[in-house]
C-alpha cells in the first residue's frame, strides 16, 4: 500500500478524470491523502489549455520537485492535458519527474503508480486518447451534496484558437442510459445538485445518435427524486435549441442558468475563430432565451485581442456587453497556442493591449453586476447552504444563479443551524460587490 496525494488543476472535466483515478487507486488498496506531503507519490493532474493554465501546472510541478528534494515526498507523477500535450518537453525540462501519463492511460493509473514506485528511471505511459475512461467508480472531491456529471469528452468544434481537439480528440459522448445510471447513483449517495459538463454540452449525443440528446437527457434526469437542482455548463450558442430551452422552462429541477461562452460578437472575428453568428444573431438568441425563461441567469465569456481585432471590433464588443447586460461574465486575453491555426494568423495584437481591452470589459461588467444586485435587495430567494464561517458568524450559500466555485455567493445570518446541502429561503438585505447579503 502506498500513500498517494493528488493535485488536480484546471476545469471540472479534468476534476472528474482525477476522481476516477483516485477511486481506482483506493480500490487497489492505496491510501488517498488529503495533504500531498509525506506521500509515497503525488499525482499532479494538469491543465494545458492556455498559457496561464500551463504556468500554474509548471509552478505546481516545481513546488513538488522542491518537496521531493527536501524528502517530503518520494515520487512525482504528472497526468492530464499538459502531460498529453508536452510529453517529451516535460521530462526534458524537469527530469526530476518520475512518470508522465497521457490521458489515454488514466485507466491504468494503478499499474503505473506501482511501476513508478519500483522504477529508478522515469515511466512514460501515453496511450490512445480514445482510451480515456468516461465512466466508473469515482472518489468525489466535491462536497457530498453536489457533483459533476461528465456526459462527453473531447470536442469536434475546431475553433481556431483552441488546443482541446488536439489534446482530447473529437467528441465522445456517453450513452444516455449510462449517464442516467451514474446520476442515480450520485443522488442515492446524497448529491442534490448535479452539474452537467462536457466540452460542448449542447452537442451531447450527436456522435452516438446522429442528433443532440441534451433535452432528452435532462428530461430523464428530472425523474430522479433525490435531485433538487440540475445545472448545465458549456453550452455552444449555435446549438442551444428550443427543445433544450423548453425543458428548462418546463422542468423545475433544471436551474434557469445558462453558461453560454460567446467569445465575441463581431461577425468577422467570430468567422476567424471558426465560430458562427454576429451581433444581430446573438442578440436575437439572447432575446429568445429571455422570452422563454424570464428569470434566466446568463453567464458568458469573451476573448479580447484575437488576431485581427481592431479598435472598431472591440468597441462593438464593449457596446454589446453594455446592451445585453449579462448576469455573469468573464473575459480573458487571447493566448496563442502552439498547433492552433490562430497562432499563425497575421495581425497579432500586443499583449498589453489585449489585457487592457479585457480590463475595460470587466470594468463595464462590474457596474452591471452592481445594478443587478441592487434589484435583488428585498427579494426572498431559495438558496443551497455551502457552509458556516465561524469567524464572521455567517452562513454561505448560493442561489440558482450561482454555480459552485465559479460565481458569487450569498452570506446570510440565521438563528437556526443548517448543514451543508440544505435548501433554505433567504431574504436579500444588501450586497457587497459580487456577493449578496441576507437573512433567513
Amino acid at each position: 500500500m502506498a500513500k498517494v496525494g493528488m493535485i488536480s488543476l484546471g476545469c471540472p472535466k479534468n476534476q472528474v478524470d482525477a476522481e476516477l483515478m483516485l477511486a481506482k487507486l483506493q480500490s487497489a488498496g492505496h491510501e488517498i491523502k488529503s495533504e500531498v506531503y509525506d506521500c509515497d507519490a503525488v499525482i499532479i493532474n494538469t491543465c494545458g489549455f492556455i498559457e496561464d493554465a500551463k504556468r500554474e501546472a509548471i509552478d505546481n510541478i516545481l513546488e513538488m520537485i522542491d518537496s521531493k528534494e527536501a524528502g517530503e515526498i518520494s515520487k512525482i507523477i504528472v497526468t492530464g492535458c499538459l502531460a498529453e500535450r508536452y510529453r517529451e518537453e516535460i521530462l526534458a525540462e524537469m527530469p526530476e519527474i518520475d512518470a508522465v501519463v497521457g490521458i489515454g492511460n488514466n485507466g491504468n493509473i494503478v499499474d503505473i503508480l506501482e511501476q513508478t514506485l519500483e522504477s529508478e528511471t522515469p515511466v512514460i505511459a501515453i496511450g490512445e486518447k480514445e482510451a480515456l475512461p468516461l465512466c466508473g467508480q469515482r472518489l468525489l472531491t466535491t462536497p457530498e451534496y453536489w457533483a459533476y456529471l461528465k456526459v462527453a469528452d473531447g470536442c469536434s468544434n475546431r475553433c481556431t484558437y483552441c488546443a482541446i481537439p488536439g489534446i482530447r480528440g473529437p467528441q465522445r459522448s456517453r450513452p444516455l442510459e449510462e449517464c442516467v445510471e451514474e446520476a442515480r447513483a450520485l443522488a442515492a449517495d446524497g448529491v442534490k445538485e448535479l452539474i452537467i459538463i462536457a466540452q460542448d454540452t449542447t452537442r451531447y449525443g450527436e456522435d452516438l445518435y446522429g442528433e443532440p440528446k441534451l433535452a432528452e437527457l435532462l428530461t430523464e434526469l428530472c425523474r430522479i427524486d433525490e435531485l433538487v437542482w440540475i445545472r448545465i455548463l458549456y453550452c455552444y450558442p449555435d446549438r442551444l435549441t428550443d427543445d433544450v430551452l423548453d425543458v428548462m422552462a418546463r422542468e423545475e429541477k433544471v436551474c434557469n442558468y445558462i453558461d453560454l461562452p460567446l467569445q465575441h460578437c463581431n461577425g468577422d472575428i467570430l468567422k476567424r475563430m471558426n465560430r458562427h453568428g454576429d451581433r444581430e444573431s446573438l442578440t436575437a438568441l439572447i432575446n429568445r432565451i429571455r422570452e422563454k425563461i424570464p428569470d434566466v441567469c446568463i453567464r458568458t465569456t469573451f476573448m479580447t485581442g484575437f488576431p485581427g481585432e481592431t479598435e472598431e471590433n472591440f468597441t462593438e464588443l464593449a457596446e454589446f456587453v453594455k446592451e445585453i447586460e449579462f448576469d455573469r461574465l468573464g473575459c480573458f486575453a487571447y493566448s496563442p497556442e502552439e498547433g492552433t491555426p490562430a497562432a499563425d494568423f497575421p495581425d497579432q495584437v500586443e499583449q498589453s493591449e489585449k489585457i487592457h481591452r479585457g480590463e475595460l470589459i470587466m470594468d463595464s461588467q462590474y457596474g452591471i453586476v452592481l445594478e443587478h444586485n441592487k434589484k435583488l435587495v428585498g427579494k426572498t430567494l431559495k438558496i443551497i447552504v455551502d457552509g458556516y464561517d465561524p469567524y464572521s458568524d455567517v452562513y454561505k450559500g448560493r442561489t440558482f444563479r450561482d454555480a459552485p466555485e465559479i460565481d458569487g455567493k450569498i452570506n446570510f445570518i440565521s438563528d437556526k443551524s443548517f448543514t451543508p446541502g440544505t435548501f433554505v429561503d433567504v431574504k436579500v438585505t444588501d450586497f457587497n460587490e459580487y456577493d449578496l447579503l441576507g437573512e433567513v
